[in-house]
């Protein structure tokens, strides 16, 4: 299997200036290693649909449809659907 089949692609749903975005951004940081996963962030305010979508919940961690967490890190969470699907 290649790397890239091996490591599992998280999306930050997030805005600028928001600081439990940073932390969750933070947070997520210091598991990447461990977990063998990475994440890109998506800014709601450049997409009308995801600020609807999304406006009073970020952040919002997703790995792909499916929403792992919102507003707050959960290592418990993010642990059990990245070992186990």
């Amino acid at each position: 299997m290649q790397l890239s089949e091996a490591k599992k692609h998280l999306s930050v749903y997030h805005r600028v200036g928001c600081h439990l975005c940073d932390e969750m951004v933070a947070l997520l940081a210091e598991f990447q290693d461990e977990l063998d996963f990475s994440f890109v962030l998506v800014d709601i305010d450049a997409d009308a649909d995801l600020e609807v979508r999304f406006n009073a919940d970020v952040p919002v961690v997703a790995w792909g449809e499916r929403i792992l967490f919102r507003h707050f890190f959960d290592e418990a969470i993010l642990r059990q659907a990245l070992q186990h699907g």
